[in-house]
């Protein structure tokens, strides 16, 4: 590494803490190939440290843990040609989301401001998962004609009734209310004392067990506007299409209802299409690695076989004109079998071994 440049992972251990920090502040934390593989190598030795009892993971700087993957390299790599690169980062990626969620030891995440995507990926598998007032959680793919991934349809599939329909199609944001009541984290902790909770998992503060300590400096979140709105929710997002589900909610007559129709009628309608039908489908499977080699698929194949991926991502984070022209632009254009389509892909390199 060149002398001055930081690392983009800081990795330290004190007091049988293992410590991980995304450390890339200007970039909100966005991941990367060398990211994820240190990450991974860290986890790996960390695991047989006998003296590592628990890990904590955050983000660097005060605007979010993770704000996502570098789609922009992905864009690049699409237009190019070379998908070789999204292969590698993809395993990769997906490698460490599922050695989070069985990792042997606790791991504890703060995902603390934005923390969406492929932020989900790192924080939303993790044994204990810390949100602030400060928290915007979101899977939000579809705002680049994209679906969801790094097992994130595997939350959005256990969120209450519709709610994971709603949020992966609308690609909605949740505040930290939201996240627990959606089954994206488990505890409020105010921003301004996680500190003193990194602290009692050093000290070993009665009790040691990392969720019940976590509870000393839990707060009660107010109610969530999702379960405020789960009525209307689970009416118009339990339809069988998206164009049933727009349908449905012009019909509601809340203007929450009438609002949510006409975002989804700015997004890419093969992506919705394909969305919709990725959620349900992660309803039906057996565990985080049957989803995220499902969600493996899907991403290839976006990648492979459609333009509203780059076009999304010129629209939303090159050019940022937010004005996106999805090809086909209309639901009624995009072909019947087109979720058959995409979950029949079968990507060259499998994701597992």
């Amino acid at each position: 590494m060149n002398a001055g440049i930081e690392p983009t992972i800081l990795s330290r251990s004190r007091a049988g803490v293992g410590h991980l920090t995304l450390n890339r502040p200007r970039a909100i934390n966005a991941l990367n190939l060398e990211m994820v593989t240190e990450m991974l190598r860290v986890l790996d030795a960390w695991e047989h440290d006998t003296d590592i009892d628990i890990v904590v993971i955050d983000g660097a700087g005060e605007r979010g843990m993770c704000a996502g993957g570098d789609v922009r390299g992905l864009s690049e790599q699409v237009r190019g040609g070379a998908l070789e690169g999204a292969v590698e980062f993809f395993r990769a990626e997906y490698a460490l989301n599922a050695r989070i969620a069985e990792y042997p030891k606790p791991i504890i995440t703060f995902a603390d401001g934005v923390t969406m995507g492929g932020g989900i990926g790192v924080a939303g598998h993790a044994s204990l998962r810390i949100v602030t007032e400060r928290s915007q959680l979101a899977m939000p793919e579809t705002r680049i004609g994209f679906t969801p991934d790094v097992g994130g349809s595997w939350l959005l599939a256990k969120a209450p009734g519709r709610i994971g329909e709603y949020l992966a199609l609308t690609s909605g944001v949740m505040d930290y209310s939201d996240a627990i009541y959606a089954g994206f984290a488990d505890r409020f902790v105010p921003a301004d004392h996680l500190a003193a909770l990194y602290d009692a998992f050093e000290t070993r503060a009665d009790p040691a067990n990392p969720a019940e300590l976590s509870l000393l400096f839990d707060e009660t979140p107010p109610p969530s506007r999702l379960e405020a709105a789960r009525e209307w929710i689970d009416d118009a997002f339990s339809r069988d299409t998206v164009a049933d589900i727009i349908a449905r909610l012009r019909e509601i007559g809340e203007d929450a209802a009438s609002d949510t129709a006409d975002v989804l009628e700015q997004l890419s309608p093969t992506a919705l299409t394909v969305t919709l039908a990725a959620v349900r489908r992660a309803r039906t499977l057996t565990g985080l690695r049957g989803v995220l080699e499902q969600e493996y698929g899907l991403v290839l194949w976006f990648a492979a076989t459609q333009p509203d991926l780059v076009e999304g991502i010129r629209a939303q984070v090159i050019d940022k004109d937010r004005m996106p022209r999805w090809n086909p632009a209309a639901l009624s254009d995009v072909p019947a079998d087109i979720a058959e389509q995409a979950f029949a892909y079968r990507p060259v390199t499998a994701l597992w071994g």
